[in-house]
């Protein structure tokens, strides 16, 4: 038995994005059995540009879940974004996990914005003026909630879904000096705290599709400026004791 889950990230919507991914969005119930966005659904995280979303992104025929991402924060409309979102039917997930039953067995997901930091050896630490403590317990605290909300899944497939990156091998691409703020080795850690077997993330809208966490989790960046397709598709299957990650070609929009 298959599960299969479309995703993409940082697709950035207002209204003259309206439209451009709703064509490939329509076959998507031949496809996938749920859509995973992650984050950067708008362009500055107004109310409008969450209707946009809606628009775009509800009544697809498919389970829908999400995490927000930076820009989604922005304008300091988080709750009134949230809750179009949730009224068109779209999960959003932060620090928190859902599971769905598909036709392939129940697919569990849990989602955090996560936050900065860096990577092993080249990372921020809890030291110092108290604005880096700040920023250093902000990722911890997100990481922690990642990681309670993989663990206490009950269901066949755990998938991470995040904003920032928990691996730097899908940064490959961005300048090296931004990866700090791109994401933190502290979400790679949550992520291997539970039997994942799929992570997937955006943000790095230069980076690398694919990349590993060092508990051997297979990440895949699904910034829309990367896959280059409204969705990417992944077959999540049962193969040898084991579950096998594959990926189909997405749909592409103009």
């Amino acid at each position: 038995m298959v599960i299969r889950i479309a995703a993409v990230g940082d697709v950035h919507v207002d209204q003259d994005v309206v439209g451009r991914f709703r064509p490939a969005l329509e076959r998507l119930p031949e496809q996938a059995d749920v859509l995973l966005l992650a984050g950067d659904l708008t362009r500055h995280g107004t109310e409008s540009e969450a209707r946009c979303v809606a628009t775009e992104f509800g009544g697809l025929g498919v389970p829908v879940v999400t995490v927000l991402g930076n820009h989604d924060y922005h304008c300091d409309q988080v709750p009134r974004v949230i809750r179009v979102l949730e009224d068109a039917g779209i999960l959003v997930l932060e620090g928190t996990n859902t599971v769905l039953d598909c036709p392939g067995g129940r697919l569990g997901v849990a989602g955090a914005k996560g936050f900065g930091g860096g990577f092993a050896g080249r990372c921020a630490s809890n030291f110092g003026e108290p604005e880096m403590k700040a920023f250093v317990g902000t990722t911890t605290a997100i990481a922690d909630q990642l990681g309670v909300a993989l663990r206490e899944l009950d269901c066949d497939v755990r998938v991470a879904l995040t904003h920032y990156a928990p691996v730097p091998d899908t940064l490959a691409g961005e300048p090296p000096e931004i990866y700090p703020f791109l994401g933190s080795y502290l979400l790679g850690q949550a992520i291997d705290s539970a039997p994942t077997e799929l992570a997937l993330h955006g943000h790095a809208h230069a980076g690398s599709e694919r990349g590993t966490t060092p508990g051997g989790v297979r990440v895949r960046n699904v910034a829309h400026p990367v896959i280059k397709q409204a969705y990417s598709i992944f077959h999540l299957h049962e193969q040898g004791g084991g579950t096998k990650v594959s990926v189909n070609q997405g749909s592409g929009i103009a």
